[in-house]
């Protein structure tokens, strides 16, 4: 599965099941989650081969109609991405306070490592 598949797969239960990787669609009813690959650290190994897993840093954001909201969805996806211990996942950032000024959105924004 790849990385994306993954973070799917642990976070589509939050936010009634709005999670979308990159962007959501413009009319998509709040709350709801983004998720994008943001980097990582390759393994690289001197045969050239490629490795079976690899960290990837996962970007994830929280939208809603509030700040009280946005932070407490960000709390849960937090708490779902810590509780995925088979992605061995790290917390990478702390979340980031976001506002969208075109739509009044408020947001969350973290940083996550996992191993995939």
């Amino acid at each position: 599965m790849t990385a994306e598949e993954l973070i799917f797969a642990v976070l589509q239960d939050l936010a009634e099941g709005r999670v979308f990787p990159d962007i959501a669609e413009p009319d998509t009813p709040r709350p709801y989650i983004t998720y994008q690959a943001a980097g990582g650290d390759p393994v690289n190994y001197l045969s050239g081969d490629r490795p079976q897993k690899q960290p990837v840093r996962m970007q994830v954001n929280c939208w809603a109609d509030t700040r009280v909201d946005a932070s407490a969805l960000g709390a849960q996806v937090e708490d779902a991405l810590r509780a995925a211990v088979h992605l061995q996942p790290e917390v990478a950032t702390g979340r980031v306070a976001r506002y969208d000024e075109a739509t009044t959105y408020r947001g969350t924004m973290q940083d996550f490592m996992i191993f995939c």
